[in-house]
């Protein structure tokens, strides 16, 4: 078997590959052995035909495409691994003819990563932003806490206003007659939260407990059922309790409730501290953003189309898992936003082309700048994650595929480019 480069234009590469005479007869000989149990040939049981003999009845290229898909493989991939050829899709395939005692010529035509050239990434100019925690912050979080902890109670004497929890209720009607999915009883409502079609929660503001209100809306062009998309529509609503929140006194008995601590300061003290934490994270997170995007922004790559397809797959299948954790699928997304996968995956490619050129870019830079993971940062890579699942590290390692250890390995190399990065930029 040899191979070799016969044209190279753009990100294409053509390899001219011959697989011998012999070799050829050897994989004829398997796809035989392989295939024999399919041909009924009269005077012999099934699958104890001779080669001969079927190839008398067939043909002598009855074998040839098993004996193709059988011979190539090996091949290709030894081409590859010569020419150090890294393709980024399947090959286009195409074969000379095949002839009896003769070497068999194959073309194989694959795409590659085109080659890019990553200039003055030293040296960046960016401005870093910070960010302080003001009391304003620190208020927020208590009312957030605050309104975690409260509870609705039931009131009787007036009528519903902004806020309120209404249990309702209702049946909707289009053109006169009732459609699916617009009945329901006891139905909670949190008036203002916009969870029903708009101008519905806002007819139902003044109305008292046992009242019947008629409500009429339109629904949203764009609403998902296409029968009444854009249509007038009318509900009957019965109101059956209205409920406010009570939100608790904040002092230092709230405090100790919803925490480890004895007092209303110490509690406060606690989340500034958490908040200043947060702010120099996103502080830092976005000056790395901001250096790698002044780079990325200065590099040209043309990427394959089948590269960002892939990145696409990934983000498709993290945006399943994400819905997953809700009790969604992307069936009912597709149905609830009028979707399909094929308009997902275009309004997902601009940020799979972005993320797919970021990680070029940085790969690149970690190539120019020698820049690896060393077994101790390995180890410690491991420790933490072991720790985190509550295991030895041995056995943690022990569970661990090849390709889990480059995963870490590559996650390392990008943090160090990163930080590399970072530490040679000019920051203001």
């Amino acid at each position: 078997m040899n191979s070799e480069i016969i044209k190279q234009e753009n990100n294409k590469i053509t390899l001219k590959l011959v697989v011998g005479a012999d070799k050829f007869e050897e994989a004829i000989n398997k796809a035989y052995n392989k295939m024999k149990g399919k041909f009924n040939i009269p005077g012999f049981r099934k699958g104890k035909a001779p080669r001969k003999v079927i190839e008398t009845q067939y043909g002598r290229e009855v074998f040839y495409e098993e004996a193709v898909n059988i011979a190539l493989p090996e091949v290709y991939e030894a081409a590859l691994e010569l020419h150090n050829i890294d393709p980024v899709d399947r090959p286009e395939i195409d074969i000379e003819e095949i002839k009896k005692g003769e070497d068999v010529v194959f073309t194989a035509t694959v795409e590659v990563m085109p080659e890019f050239e990553v200039e003055n990434y030293k040296g960046i100019e960016v401005e870093k932003k910070e960010y302080n925690v003001q009391e304003e912050d620190i208020q927020k979080e208590l009312d957030g806490m605050l309104d975690k902890n409260a509870r609705m109670i039931t009131v009787e004497d007036r009528p519903v206003k902004e806020q309120d929890m209404v249990i309702i209720d209702y049946k909707g009607f289009a053109d006169g007659v009732a459609f699916e999915g617009g009945t329901a009883e006891k139905q909670s409502l949190v008036i203002g939260s916009g969870q029903f079609i708009p101008g519905f929660e806002e007819q139902l503001v003044g109305a008292n407990i046992g009242d019947e209100v008629k409500v009429l809306v339109t629904f949203p062009e764009e609403y998902h059922s296409e029968d009444l998309a854009g249509k007038e529509a009318t509900f009957e609503v019965k109101i059956h309790e209205i409920k406010e929140k009570e939100v608790p006194a904040l002092d230092d008995e709230f405090a100790k409730d919803v925490s480890e601590f004895e007092s209303l300061d110490e509690l406060k003290n606690d989340i500034k501290v958490k908040l200043e934490e947060e702010a120099k994270k996103k502080t830092e997170q976005e000056l790395q953003n901001n250096i790698i995007e002044a780079i990325v922004d200065s590099v040209n790559i043309d990427i394959p189309d089948p590269v960002v397809g892939r990145q696409i797959d990934g983000m498709l299948k993290d945006f399943s898992y994400q819905l997953s954790y809700q009790g969604l699928n992307l069936d009912y997304y597709y149905q609830m936003t009028g979707t399909d996968e094929a308009q997902l995956r275009d309004q997902m490619k601009s940020d799979a082309t972005a993320r797919v050129k970021t990680q070029l870019v940085l790969e690149k830079i970690s190539l120019l700048e020698k820049i690896e993971a060393t077994e101790e940062e390995v180890q410690e890579e491991l420790e933490k994650l072991a720790k985190q699942y509550k295991q030895e590290v041995d056995k943690f390692k022990a569970n661990l595929r090849e390709q889990d250890l480059n995963y870490f390995k590559e996650n390392i190399v990008v943090r160090k480019t990163v930080d590399f990065l970072v530490d040679n930029a000019k920051i203001s």
